[in-house]
């Protein structure tokens, strides 16, 4: 469809579709703007949030993030004290930590209290 067909199907000037190409390669175009294109199109807009990861890989790296952010202010008290545990102690820790967080709720929340 050429940009004039599409402007008069829109009930706009033929100079504007060139802008709204433009603010769509800008990231700038309105939802709305996009939805009438669709119309005049004869096609539907569909808004879509796409995951990056798995909702499992997800939930497991917030869940260690908050086990370990809770965790390091005890490991390094224990570290003063001289009272370290070695590697797979503290994995097992975080392990531990993280699968008891996954369904608790709070797992999102900003505050790293447990």
């Amino acid at each position: 469809m050429s940009s004039a067909e599409l402007a008069d199907r829109m009930g706009l000037s033929q100079q504007t579709i060139p802008n709204l190409e433009h603010s769509e390669l800008r990231d700038t175009i309105k939802l709305e703007t996009l939805r009438r294109v669709a119309d005049a199109l004869e096609c539907d807009l569909v808004y879509v949030l796409l995951p990056r990861t798995s909702l499992n890989e997800a939930v497991s790296k917030q869940a260690l993030g908050k086990a370990a952010r809770h965790l390091n202010p005890v490991a390094h008290h224990s570290r003063l004290e001289n009272q370290t545990l070695n590697i797979a102690d503290t994995t097992a820790q975080l392990d531990e930590l993280a699968a008891r967080l996954i369904d608790r709720r709070g797992l999102w929340s900003q505050s790293d209290s447990l």
